[in-house]
């Protein structure tokens, strides 16, 4: 984990000022500033509207009394793309669009939900029996007095 949580925050962001520093060599520094800026902007509003659009899938879903897991994810990858769309650089960007656009979103939450199936178990507990109640007994005393 210390060995993920090191390449996020070291590597990351030194490849993406590496790219930053690239990109304006070639097209200018106020060019690359600009596109930074406007991919912030762009992005921030694309992902309003499309956080906008699964809330209230979201809120119809709990309305029906559907569990709306898939929108939860989905709502889920809109605000991590929204977060890498306001910070600054080049692929966070394209990774930020990535998952804010509904083709490639609904590719990204059919990986989270394969990987996340393993993890998590159902279990119904809708056959317990009622009609026998719990008697409790001398034994089931946990604490003795």
């Amino acid at each position: 984990m210390l060995v993920k949580l090191f390449l996020l925050f070291t590597i990351i962001p030194i490849a993406e000022l590496y790219l930053l520093v690239f990109v304006g060599e070639q097209i200018g520094t106020l060019n690359t500033i600009v596109i930074v800026v406007l991919t912030g902007m762009i992005g921030a509003s694309f992902a309003k509207a499309q956080g906008g659009m699964v809330l209230g899938k979201i809120k119809s879903d709990l309305a029906q009394g559907v569990m709306p897991g898939k929108e939860l994810v989905q709502g889920g990858l809109i605000l991590a793309g929204g977060i890498m769309l306001i910070t600054p650089g080049i692929m966070t960007d394209i990774l930020g669009f990535s998952l804010i656009f509904p083709l490639t979103r609904i590719f990204y939450s059919k990986i989270l939900f394969r990987y996340f199936k393993g993890k998590f178990t159902m279990q119904n507990y809708s056959n317990y029996n009622q009609e026998e109640p719990y008697n409790k007994s001398d034994d089931d005393n946990i604490i003795d007095v």
